[in-house]
């Protein structure tokens, strides 16, 4: 068995890297990061479900009168909510008997190897959650987080999303505009920004319009081709956390694909990110579990634990650019 003096450092290791490992998550992921500037990360306390309160009607009882004419003061059913499921993640952070007894002697010792560990950990949690966070949450036998290719689906037309079912509800469908059939012809340099145009017109309602473009390789490459005849505006905050993005209209086109990016080929993501939300847990948003040490081995390990989900409040406002 560990000894408990190890399992104590490792614990406090742990926990006293709590908070970095959630703020790090949003830091290395742009469509988080996004997320936290507009208060679009929202912790759930509990529940069966993570639900998500939206509007999907008007109020019906709008009426142009004259005088003493009847009104309309029937009730408006005008909110329902969409439930989402949590999801569940971890990553183990494990240092044997031999390495924190033998080998790395000494408090400090021990902790500069737990730091590399945590280190890694950390990015091991935060490039898998980015990646699930364009999922469409089949992995695993549906345990993986619902990301945007569920929530901004290439058919919108069918599947549930939150417990909503899309082929009965056109409310809550997406625009998923291709090139190639409602364009007219395939996404290249000399078409990229007409189709942005539509996707954006078709994706607004009055101040409401997609604040964020998330691209992969090639169609970043197509938009910034079609911008070299012309001086570059970028987002010098997007910029200065390490990602490369330019700007349409009053939105930043982000590049989230290269080596291990998550955007799917062929993709460019149009979002309102005031509709869309992420969602972890209050109680397990990156934190170690206490005490957790292996029964038949010399070692000690602790898991880094996250547990939550996306949620989507207006589908009609999110768009997807694809082939």
């Amino acid at each position: 068995m560990p000894s408990p003096g190890l399992s104590e450092i490792v614990t406090t290791t742990l926990r006293n890297r709590t908070g970095k490992l959630a703020d790090n998550m949003s830091k290395n992921n742009a469509l988080l990061m996004r997320m936290k500037r507009r208060g679009s990360i929202d912790t759930a306390a509990g529940g069966r479900t993570i639900v998500q309160e939206l509007e999907y009607a008007e109020n019906s009882t709008y009426t142009r009168y004259s005088g003493y004419e009847v009104v309309n003061i029937q009730p408006s059913d005008v909110f329902t909510a969409a439930e989402f499921d949590w999801k569940q993640a971890s990553v183990a952070v494990s240092i044997s008997g031999l390495e924190g007894d033998v080998q790395n002697v000494g408090s400090e010792a021990i902790i500069k190897l737990l730091t590399s560990r945590i280190k890694n950990a950390e990015k091991t949690m935060a490039n898998n959650i980015s990646l699930d966070m364009y999922s469409n949450g089949t992995a695993d036998s549906g345990k993986q987080i619902g990301g945007l290719q569920l929530l901004v689906a290439d058919s919108p037309q069918t599947g549930v999303v939150g417990g909503i079912d899309r082929a009965l509800w056109p409310f809550w469908r997406n625009l998923s505009f291709s090139g190639v059939t409602d364009g007219g012809g395939a996404v290249s340099a000399t078409t990229i920004t007409n189709y942005m145009n539509q996707v954006y017109l078709r994706t607004s309602r009055q101040n409401d319009h997609p604040d964020l473009w998330l691209a992969d390789n090639n169609y970043f490459n197509f938009y910034w081709q079609s911008l070299q005849a012309i001086q570059r505006i970028t987002n010098s905050e997007l910029g200065e956390a390490g990602f490369t993005n330019l700007k349409y209209m009053n939105s930043d086109v982000v590049f989230d694909g290269g080596i291990g990016g998550g955007c799917p080929v062929n993709h460019m993501y149009a979002l309102n990110t005031d509709y869309i939300k992420y969602r972890p847990s209050a109680n397990r948003n990156m934190v170690p579990l206490e005490n957790v040490q292996s029964i038949n081995q010399d070692a000690t390990v602790q898991l880094i634990v996250w547990a939550g989900n996306m949620t989507l409040s207006n589908g009609s406002l999110q768009g997807v650019l694809r082939a």
